[in-house]
């Protein structure tokens, strides 16, 4: 089969489409023929080195991707009667495992990490759910906060900062979201109650109509220190990219990381469902064929995308 990874990290060039056996569903586990693989940022921090230190073992070709759409062609044995030999699907894939990521014509993953695609959307669009979602999912379930209370997400364009804002809503929360001006209708979209300005000065912009601070933050721009004090005494913030604090006043910080959801079939079947009912929106950059990687790359590590960039392995 043929699959897109690299032998040494890098720039986007190392990038290479390479012909590997196929690979055969095990106890368990799921083969799906992938249709659509997004490109998330991790993906970029595999190819420079930055997950290194938690696949000390692994030997190249490493593959990227954690975002796969296509259709089930292989049951492994003890798989339950809820996936079907060609189902059409969503998966979490993790490249770190020892399949390697989804960036392939076929991938292997657990069952558990397999959910129906939701009906009415193409595979691109599809593709780019699941990892994205469920980092939003979880952290808004760190913050443990009751409907009716007001949380504040920044990052709010972003592909989650997007999904926070409009879980947050379904959840029945007041959202405060940050902007850019020329995203402010795009985070309007997604159904915040009030939008400020994006910047170093966040949290102020969030305490003029919070003035006691919010419940809680998810914090999609990687703010930490700077968006601590939007925070009333005793709240929570929801980190994306590992920092623990210290903070100060009581609160609480919650690294995410999204691999804690990579196997909850129903968290993830919820989702599926949302993007189905159009209660989550998915947004595609682009749709590149699976040769054009390094190019994909390249738009992500670029910045300011809106959406995700998919790679075509139809």
């Amino acid at each position: 089969m043929k699959a897109v990874g690299f032998y040494h990290f890098g720039d986007p060039d190392v990038l290479r489409v390479l012909e590997l056996p196929e690979p055969q569903a095990g106890p368990g586990e799921v083969r799906i023929r992938v249709h659509a693989a997004a490109v998330n940022p991790t993906d970029v921090l595999l190819r420079t080195g930055g997950h290194a230190v938690r696949m000390p073992d692994r030997q190249p070709p490493f593959i990227p991707g954690m975002d796969a759409a296509g259709v089930i062609d292989q049951l492994g044995p003890g798989t339950d009667g809820r996936l079907t030999v060609g189902q059409r699907v969503l998966a979490m894939v993790l490249f770190t495992g020892p399949h390697g990521g989804a960036y392939a014509e076929q991938v292997v993953v657990p069952a558990a990490s397999v959910v129906p695609a939701p009906a009415g959307i193409d595979f691109p669009a599809a593709s780019t759910l699941l990892m994205n979602a469920m980092t939003a999912r979880l952290a808004l379930d760190a913050l443990a906060i009751e409907p009716g209370a007001t949380v504040a997400v920044t990052g709010a364009a972003g592909a989650v900062g997007g999904y926070a804002v409009e879980l947050a809503k379904a959840d029945g929360l007041t959202v405060i979201a940050d902007a850019a001006p020329h995203d402010i209708e795009r985070v309007r979209r997604f159904g915040a109650d009030h939008i400020v300005e994006r910047g170093t000065d966040v949290a102020t912009h969030i305490r003029a109509l919070a003035p006691e601070g919010v419940a809680g933050l998810v914090d999609g721009s990687m703010q930490t220190t700077q968006a601590v004090p939007a925070i009333a005494d005793g709240g929570t913030l929801a980190e994306l990219r590992g920092w623990s604090g210290p903070a100060e006043r009581d609160v609480r910080v919650c690294p995410v990381m999204v691999t804690d959801g990579i196997t909850d079939t129903e968290g993830l079947n919820t989702l599926s469902r949302q993007a189905e009912t159009g209660t989550l929106t998915l947004h595609v950059a682009d749709v590149l064929p699976a040769a054009e990687a390094a190019k994909a790359h390249r738009l992500v590590g670029a910045g300011g995308l809106r959406g995700r960039v998919v790679l075509d392995f139809s």
